[in-house]
């Protein structure tokens, strides 16, 4: 997973002509807004005008633990982490009620959830790293060899979905204080402070905000001067399930498979995606706008607006199979409206 050629966007000969028939349909020029243009965008990365229904759509939950949650950073006990692994196997969490409403397959993988799962099914729990990964203001998340292992297992399992039909893919997160080392990656990407990036998570009080915001700083002081390598920045202030969702949306772009994403966990493993592939992000579309500062600062960084803004803070991948019905939306204008040669008279 070294850096990589720039990966190359969807093609811009389909993008002009889904531009091309969403200008000429029997709508007033802009009239369909972004459900148009994202419209075009699916046919851009399928490579067919009009695009395809997305009727293959998978979520993967990435889950894992963090040393910093024993730090008061979060408003809930690490203990949650394989509480809500268990939850989403048996089909009750609330992404899995988003998930059944928007026909999304959801599979959630153990990277390194800080406790023993063996007596899930061996597709939740084969592939584990590790257990937890260490407080980022004290000491390195992940040796490089357990980040290089988790950006091959994110990878492995992009292509499987691939390989097997999938047309859209989703990532999302599961880990008590994962907004963490998720808002610390944003911050060394960026050349931030911590004052800008650090949020609320799980809705910590003032004095949480505070600890947290002081753990972001102490880690960036740190690790100071080593964000040049995204690998290396992984092992520093990441963690393992965090690098195993790079991972999975740097394969995903190198295949050619759009990926919608959700929250700051997910835009944050996107900002190190696009450092460890340049290019890869104009396979991806912002599928919401959390709660979080940081998330704001890497979509722009990326060059990404959300779909929805909604006060989503959940996790799980939540956000961005809310925002599915945007794109199914736009597949469906480009695909069933009429041109508008089609309907007047010579």
């Amino acid at each position: 997973m070294d850096s990589s050629p720039r990966i190359a966007p969807p093609s811009p000969e389909i993008a002009a002509l889904a531009q091309q028939r969403l200008a000429a349909l029997a709508t007033p020029p802009g009239a369909l807004g972004r459900v148009g243009e994202i419209g075009a965008w699916v046919a851009a990365a399928q490579g067919e005008v009009p695009p395809r229904p997305l009727t293959d759509v998978r979520l993967v939950v990435f889950a894992g633990d963090h040393g910093v949650a024993a730090h008061g950073v979060s408003a809930y006990p690490a203990a949650v982490t394989e509480a809500m692994v268990r939850t989403i196997v048996s089909g009750r969490a609330g992404v899995s009620a988003l998930a059944r409403e928007h026909g999304v397959q959801v599979s959630v993988l153990d990277v390194s959830v800080d406790a023993d799962l063996s007596d899930l099914p061996a597709e939740v729990t084969a592939r584990k790293v590790r257990r937890g990964s260490g407080a980022i203001h004290l000491e390195d998340a992940l040796t490089r060899d357990e980040v290089e292992r988790s950006l091959a297992l994110g990878a492995a399992v992009a292509g499987e979905h691939v390989d097997d039909g999938a047309q859209l893919l989703m990532t999302g997160d599961l880990g008590i204080g994962n907004t963490t080392p998720a808002a610390a990656l944003v911050a060394a990407l960026l050349g931030l402070p911590a004052d800008e990036v650090t949020g609320r998570g799980t809705g910590v009080d003032d004095d949480g905000w505070t600890r947290k915001r002081d753990v972001i700083a102490a880690a960036l002081l740190r690790t100071e001067g080593r964000a040049g390598d995204p690998v290396d920045l992984l092992a520093a202030i990441g963690s393992a399930d965090l690098a195993a969702a790079a991972g999975f949306l740097v394969e995903a772009s190198t295949r050619g498979v759009p990926v919608l994403l959700d929250g700051l966990m997910s835009v944050a493993c996107a900002a190190v995606a696009q450092a460890l592939a340049p290019g890869a992000a104009a396979w991806w579309v912002a599928g919401h706008r959390s709660t979080e500062p940081a998330q704001a600062h890497a979509l722009k960084s990326l060059g990404l607006e959300p779909l929805l803004d909604v006060g989503m803070r959940l996790g799980e991948g939540s956000g961005a199979v809310a925002a599915l019905p945007v794109l199914r939306s736009g597949v469906a204008v480009l695909r069933d409206v009429a041109l508008l040669t089609d309907i007047l008279p010579g």
